[in-house]
């Protein structure tokens, strides 16, 4: 066939139209397959099967389009027809209007697509936080909230119950890579049976919500869940168990199975095991490992998480082969021994003997290896291999915020900061409510980073949740110090009880007073929080600091002696004996002592505990800087200026250090302030 004649024939029967309108409903399909199989949860697979379906089928359109025609008696061999019966003009004419129409309809969909994309990249844009992640704008299919369980006992005092069997349920769910579980801190401000639940589960950012009570009466224990949809209300599921008391450790396992089924969440045979394992027979033992979770989930603060301890105590003396309460007990003696929370109880050896047998009784558990990871990271400050230890439990609890916190907190003090806000935010995603995490990484890491609109934002979305945390309002306040925007400091600690005594509020009191360089008010706020505190009990190391601070402010207002006494308080606190050894805690205990020697005027003794300090610390990025800038003060106090002032540079640069406010405003640094070295590094009109 001559191919100009070929090209023609081709034109006539229409088959370059065929060609074009196929490929537009081609494109329209492989749209609504993208869009329409995950709803109803059909594989990827089955995507890749219609676009390569309609690859193959491309050719057979053609071929079908050129030999065949449709007339009005239906479709004939094109040879068949006479060329004055075709209709091939008019069919082309009605071949272009369908593919026109579905053009638009394509064109549409692109638009909205792309808006839509553009709309949803996160559920808060206008956020200065820097991407901080609230509940996701596409809420997964497999995502879950467990809310607080109602106690239906008539005894109340057996709501820890409710809440530890909720606590379990939560615990063995987050054990299921495939889900998306929601913390227990974004939870537990909602009522057990919200009346909107869709927006519950927008605010939580997941597709459904487990309800759920508890009626524990003598020997007997109730329990009833129920799984709803959140967006349509629509009950997926609901049970009931009766079980006698010591029967009941398995009611969290058959529960979780039971959910991961519902959402069509495959289980591996280790997820499996993880989530149905009894973790102890010891009624008694269980019961007082669920007093112990109730009082560290719904209280925070070194009194809270002695207490539980406590219970930990009573778990594993009933059952010593009870490894998650060894486990939970290591890592809260870890916690109380990095802020050198009595030390005769947590001690280094006291959470070594935790952790090793929590890993001798339950290797492949989880919680062995959060307890492992929080040893080396507070006990032996082994960063790296902490870091270690929580990946190793991240693969066993893919989806736990706590976890992921823990790992981001040593994150930082390697100095991986990226990946240590990519860890956090991770962590945000699942538990979007948690006011706490977002006071942390508002009042710490962001402040660190002197990132201080991002720090204030996060922490005003913590006041949205928790209006009345005096700690977040109190570390929004030092952002405003940290820039000498003192005035906007002060507004934010007004808002504060006056009476409040928490070490967060107080420390911000003072450092405002000694800024504004009201001495005599910074005197008041320490000696207020000195008197609460009742007679005989140790000083933690934040009031230990507060005391030093103290004697600094009564040598600044002509009161030496007081001075005097106030430094030596300090000292015999933190080191009762001249061979009681200093931890390196995460208050700084070691700087401390190091400025009690210096208010004293023992030059020597100061400067050789300031530079301990700089060793103890150095390889921690976080408390590194603290200790540099207290070895500078010090050595610009006993007039070695030259030392001082060469580093400031690298603490005006490094994350976790100084800012210009600082150096402008601290009566510390008053014995450089004629130098025109240090003049040029508060020159800055900003102040930052």
């Amino acid at each position: 066939m001559n191919p100009k004649n070929f090209l023609g024939e081709l034109k006539r029967r229409n088959v370059y139209k065929v060609a074009v309108a196929y490929a537009v409903v081609s494109w329209l399909l492989i749209q609504v397959a993208t869009q329409v199989f995950p709803f109803f949860e059909i594989p990827n697979w089955a995507v890749r099967l219609v676009v390569l379906l309609l690859i193959l089928g491309f050719p057979v359109a053609l071929i079908l389009s050129w030999a065949f025609e449709l007339t009005p008696e239906g479709i004939k061999r094109e040879s068949e027809v006479a060329p004055d019966e075709s209709v091939t003009r008019k069919t082309g004419r009605k071949i272009v209007a369908i593919t026109a129409a579905l053009a638009l309809i394509a064109a549409g969909m692109f638009v909205f697509q792309l808006v839509r994309s553009k709309s949803t990249i996160t559920p808060r844009q206008n956020e200065a936080a820097s991407g901080l992640a609230g509940p996701a704008a596409e809420i997964a299919a497999k995502s879950i909230a467990v809310l607080p369980f109602d106690n239906l006992s008539d005894d109340k005092s057996n709501a820890y119950f409710a809440e530890g069997i909720q606590d379990e349920i939560l615990t063995r769910l987050s054990k299921i890579a495939s889900l998306k579980v929601i913390s227990r801190s974004s939870t537990q401000k909602y009522k057990s049976s919200p009346d909107n639940l869709r927006d519950v589960g927008t605010q939580l950012g997941v597709a459904n919500l487990l309800e759920g009570s508890v009626q524990k009466i003598a020997n007997a224990v109730h329990v009833n869940v129920q799984l709803i949809r959140a967006a349509t209300d629509e009950h997926l599921w609901a049970e009931s168990y009766n079980r006698k008391l010591d029967d009941v450790f398995g009611v969290e396992g058959e529960v979780a199975s039971a959910i991961a089924d519902q959402l069509n969440a495959k289980l591996s045979g280790t997820e499996q095991k993880a989530v149905t394992d009894k973790p102890t027979q010891n009624t008694a033992a269980y019961d007082a490992y669920l007093r112990g979770l109730s009082i560290e989930h719904k209280q925070y603060g070194y009194e809270a998480y002695q207490q539980a301890a406590r219970n930990y105590v009573e778990a594993v003396q009933l059952d010593p082969n009870f490894a998650f309460a060894w486990a939970r007990l290591a890592v809260l003696r870890s916690f109380l021994y990095f802020n050198a929370v009595d030390p005769n109880t947590n001690t280094a050896g006291a959470v070594k003997e935790a952790a090793d047998r929590a890993m001798a009784l339950a290797p492949e558990a989880r919680e062995s290896w959060i307890a492992q990871g929080a040893y080396r990271y507070r006990v032996l400050r082994d960063f790296a291999g902490a870091v270690t230890a929580y990946k190793q439990a991240q693969i066993r609890l893919p989806n736990n915020s706590y976890l992921l916190q823990n790992l981001a907190f040593v994150q930082r003090r390697l100095g991986l900061w990226q990946e240590a806000e990519a860890t956090f935010k991770k962590a945000l995603e699942l538990d979007p409510r948690d006011f706490q995490l977002l006071g942390s990484l508002g009042g710490e890491f962001y402040t660190y980073l002197r990132r201080f609109d991002d720090a204030r934002a996060a922490m005003d979305r913590a006041l949205e949740i928790s209006p009345d945390s005096a700690s977040v309002r109190a570390s929004k306040a030092v952002t405003f110090q940290n820039e000498g925007r003192l005035n906007e400091a002060a507004q934010e600690l007004a808002r504060i009880p006056a009476d409040a005594t928490d070490d967060f509020v107080v420390a911000p009191r003072i450092a405002q007073a000694i800024y504004e360089r009201h001495f005599d008010t910074a005197i008041s706020v320490i000696e207020r929080k000195l008197s609460s505190i009742p007679a005989g009990q140790p000083l933690d190391a934040i009031t230990e600091l507060a005391l030093v601070q103290l004697g600094f402010c009564q040598q600044w207002t002509g009161r030496d002696e007081d001075a005097r006494r106030s430094f030596s308080r300090a000292i015999e606190a933190i080191k009762p004996k001249p061979d009681t050894p200093v931890q390196a805690d995460a208050n700084g205990t070691p700087n401390t002592l190091a400025l009690a020697y210096a208010g004293l005027g023992e030059k020597a003794k100061a400067l050789e505990q300031a530079q301990r300090s700089v060793k103890d610390y150095d390889t921690d990025e976080v408390s590194k800087p603290w200790a540099l800038t207290t070895l500078a003060q010090i050595q610009a106090r006993f007039g070695d200026h030259d030392a001082a002032i060469a580093a400031l540079p690298h603490l005006l640069e490094v994350p976790a250090g100084l800012t210009r406010a600082n150096l402008k405003l601290d009566p510390f640094w008053d014995p450089l302030r004629k130098d025109p070295r240090f003049q040029k590094f508060i020159s800055d009109s900003q102040a930052k």
